[in-house]
């Protein structure tokens, strides 16, 4: 799994058109302050590594809105991370074990639509830590 982190103070998004038949018909326009917005991709190898790439995406998601003092989190489909890439069963899969994770403890989620492709505005922070990638 590959995640890149932004703490931003403002990510606006708008889904714009579907990509996978079967996922629902969705219609969001979203604008979300002073969160983490997490772009994700989910590679082939995570099958196996279920356990461990939940933990360590949960762990590292967690460490980044810390240091940024917010529990507002944005998931986002990207699959450009990467040239591996996993089921988009298996990636819904995971990602909805993250989002129940974080949820859990008290964080707030929003998301864009998986399956779409997405318009999106980001205004990220300047600090050097704003700005994350992580190869899980």
């Amino acid at each position: 799994m590959k995640i890149l982190m932004f703490y931003t103070h403002e990510f606006w998004f708008k889904t714009f058109q579907k990509t996978l038949p079967d996922v629902p018909d969705s219609d969001v326009e979203q604008k979300v302050e002073n969160a983490v917005v997490v772009f994700y991709q989910c590679e082939t190898g995570d099958e196996d590594r279920l356990k461990t790439v939940l933990s360590k995406a949960v762990k590292n998601i967690k460490w980044l809105t810390r240091k940024f003092d917010t529990q507002i989190v944005v998931l986002h489909s990207f699959s450009h991370l990467s040239n591996s890439k996993a089921s988009p069963e298996f990636t819904d899969m995971l990602i909805g074990k993250v989002r129940e994770k974080l949820l859990n403890v008290d964080y707030t989620i929003y998301e864009t639509s998986f399956g779409y492709l997405n318009e999106w505005k980001i205004h990220v922070a300047g600090e050097s830590l704003a700005k994350v990638f992580k190869d899980i």
